[in-house]
């Protein structure tokens, strides 16, 4: 077991939160930093930019709601943080994304503080690996030779991937120029034989995740499943828009392909419907968007209970890798969890990047997220006109 810091006991119920601020780097998430007057801090990753998530921090600490303000506070009061910021807040819904950073710096900088890795304090781990699915490289799908060529490539990637999204609009957008959610028979051909040039080049090794971006309507999406149900993809994955409705149990009627959804969800309550009425197979919470740690353990407690396996969706940099394999590790119902094919590059990560070998991350066991940020990248690499930590 992980040694607590020296300092941690000094410091239980004596730190206090100084400052929170935010960096916009060139590429990937806007970082959020929790400071604290013990010098330790926590960071996490939201969407928006540098001066917008600046605003949205700026308004918790107005006047007007003393009581969400996070400056003089103990900031191991995690779930008491969780409730004024996502329950007592009445504007939560435009700055979702703030709020989630901020419960991911908060998590990392209790890690520090208690000298343990997020997975412990969750209560895990439960796994020192997890297995990954990435993205199968754009162009052609229509192209038996550029499959071929596709197949070479990530058969030469070193990280081993074992499971691939492929998304739909590498085919559709030959047929459409803007828009639409409605697909007709040509479209529904070209999917059936874009899938069956996959599945050939993959081998029947590899499992396929059919990737929809929430794009169609029902009928489109039930003829997305019929032309690709001979492939036996490992999910359907968000066939329709994610608020739930009598749409996605219409198409759990008519396909016997797993159906995956949930990135775009907020809060255990968003997750709620899909669970109660079983029309997805598995959920894929995203830290950035679902509320942070704390929300997305609620959603996987919650999945518990209906017997739904759940997967992070991580898109946004190595923060949110090394947030989402903390979390991942912690709960027993998430045995996957998607990986960008660069990942493990990391550039802004100085020291252990992450390890990626057979298609699977070893989870990091340093304190907090593990992080380890490479200061003077990050500082080389900020968005033009964007303040150190403003």
């Amino acid at each position: 077991m992980t040694d607590p810091s020296p300092h941690a006991e000094s410091l239980r119920g004596q730190i206090r939160i100084t400052a929170i601020k935010a960096l916009q780097p060139q590429q990937g998430a806007t970082l959020i930093k929790v400071e604290t007057d013990a010098g330790v801090y926590g960071i996490g990753p939201c969407h928006g930019s540098g001066p917008s998530v600046r605003a949205a921090i700026e308004g918790l600490e107005g006047p007007r709601l003393p009581h969400l303000g996070l400056i003089g506070k103990d900031p191991l009061a995690i779930d008491v943080h969780f409730h004024n910021l996502f329950y007592a807040y009445p504007q939560r819904g435009r700055v979702m994304g703030v709020l989630s950073a901020i419960d991911i710096a908060l998590w990392d900088l209790a890690g520090k503080v208690l000298g343990q890795p997020v997975c412990r304090l969750l209560g895990g781990p439960f796994r020192d690996e997890i297995r990954l699915y990435s993205h199968c490289p754009g162009g052609d799908h229509l192209s038996q030779d550029e499959w071929k060529q596709r197949a070479d490539q990530l058969q030469a990637d070193p990280y081993g991937f074992s499971a691939y999204k492929v998304d739909i609009h590498h085919v559709l957008r030959a047929h459409m120029q803007e828009y639409v959610p409605s697909i007709g028979p040509r479209e529904a051909r070209d999917i059936a034989k874009a899938y069956e040039l996959a599945r050939e080049a993959l081998g029947d090794d590899i499992d396929i995740i059919v990737h929809c971006h929430n794009e169609l309507d029902l009928p489109s999406a039930i003829k997305t499943a019929k032309a690709v149900e001979p492939i036996q993809p490992l999910y359907l994955e968000d066939p329709l828009a994610p608020e739930f409705g009598d749409a996605w149990m219409a198409l759990r009627r008519t396909t016997r392909i797993p159906l995956l959804t949930g990135e775009n969800l907020a809060l255990a309550e968003g997750a709620l419907p899909f669970l109660q009425s079983q029309a997805v197979d598995s959920l894929q919470p995203d830290l950035i968007n679902c509320g942070g740690i704390s929300g997305a353990r609620r959603i996987a407690d919650l999945a518990a209970l209906y017997r739904i396996p759940i997967s992070c969706h991580n898109v946004s940099g190595y923060v949110l890798d090394m947030a989402s394999q903390q979390f991942s590790a912690s709960v027993f119902n998430c045995p996957l969890m998607e990986c960008r094919r660069t990942a493990a590059a990391a550039p802004e990560a100085t020291g252990e990047k992450l390890v990626i070998r057979d298609g699977k991350m070893k989870v990091a066991m340093r304190p907090g997220l593990g992080l380890e940020l490479d200061e003077d990248y990050l500082k080389a690499n900020r968005a033009e006109g964007e303040p150190w930590w403003g």
